[in-house]
């Protein structure tokens, strides 16, 4: 027995794990995750670039007790590099030790558990318990066509074919949580398969919450002024909106500096903490930054 049922017997539960190893989730998340684990199917979490989509997982996995694997996706990942490899070293030196010893290896000698190297998607399958594993499917947008139906496959069965060693059937399938930055559109056959949420930027008030959360020797001010200068970065054209991801690096930067109050001063110092391209710093310093830290009438 998994023992989900008893950690998070409703959504008001997880909301309050979640809380607890420093993840603030709204009703909407907690639900779609609450969801994810108990069914449990897969879930698509997409929205833009640092609201916190990985960071769902972590927080899920720690709450859980249980491992988080993590696949990166990107252009031209197979799936191989999702599964796993066989360790051509170790096994090149055990034929020669088998050599050395006039021993004689099989094929099937070398293809066995112990030069077996398994990548995330195959540790999560292949993970005994007792929770299922956290399985992390990183910007799946990111990967292409022919890697989204093998994904789409292994989601479905819960098992992967290992010519070598046969089938193997994950005895608690994992909690799969796939992010997604939209960078394209995910065909219709994967978010059938998915649960899916769309997470939002938060408001001044929750960024305010989740900056104290994550940066508590902030002052709340600062955690505040912090929070209306991102959303106001938002509203300009920029390459890069920032997230909260970046919010919370742009007061540890002010806090490492000594710096209590985010003024245009401090702005022009710690600018690279938020804003991550050299044109988005510069239409930021035409628009003003005093307008920025909200010092402009």
């Amino acid at each position: 027995m998994s023992g989900l049922d008893e950690l998070l017997p409703d959504v008001a539960a997880l909301g309050r794990e979640l809380a607890g190893v420093g993840y603030l989730a709204d009703d909407g998340l907690s639900t779609a995750l609450f969801c994810a684990a108990r069914l449990p199917q897969p879930i698509l979490l997409e929205g833009e670039a640092g609201v916190g989509k990985t960071e769902a997982a972590k927080a899920l996995a720690e709450v859980l007790n249980t491992p988080l694997l993590r696949l990166q996706c990107y252009e031209g990942i197979d799936a191989g590099e999702a599964l796993y490899e066989w360790n051509y070293t170790r096994q090149l030196l055990a034929i020669r030790l088998a050599e050395s010893r006039g021993h004689a290896l099989a094929d099937a000698d070398m293809f066995t558990e112990e030069f077996l190297v398994e990548r995330p998607i195959l540790a999560a399958l292949r993970h005994a318990g007792p929770r299922p594993a956290v399985l992390l499917v990183d910007e799946v947008d990111r990967a292409d066509d022919e890697f989204e139906a093998f994904l789409l496959e292994v989601l479905a069965d819960a098992a992967v074919t290992i010519p070598e060693l046969g089938t193997q059937t994950a005895v608690n399938p994992p909690i799969a949580i796939l992010t997604s930055n939209r960078t394209r559109d995910l065909h219709d056959a994967l978010k059938r398969r998915c649960l899916y949420h769309w997470i939002e930027y938060p408001s001044t008030d929750r960024a305010t919450e989740i900056i104290r959360t994550r940066a508590p020797d902030a002052a709340v001010s600062m955690a505040r002024h912090v929070a209306e200068a991102v959303a106001r970065l938002r509203t300009l054209d920029v390459q890069k909106a920032p997230g909260i991801a970046e919010a919370i690096q742009w007061v540890n930067a002010l806090r490492l500096l000594g710096l209590d109050v985010l003024d245009a001063e401090a702005a022009e110092l710690t600018i690279g903490s938020v804003l991550k391209y050299r044109e988005d710093a510069e239409l930021v310093r035409q628009r003003s930054l005093g307008w920025l830290v909200g010092a402009d009438a």
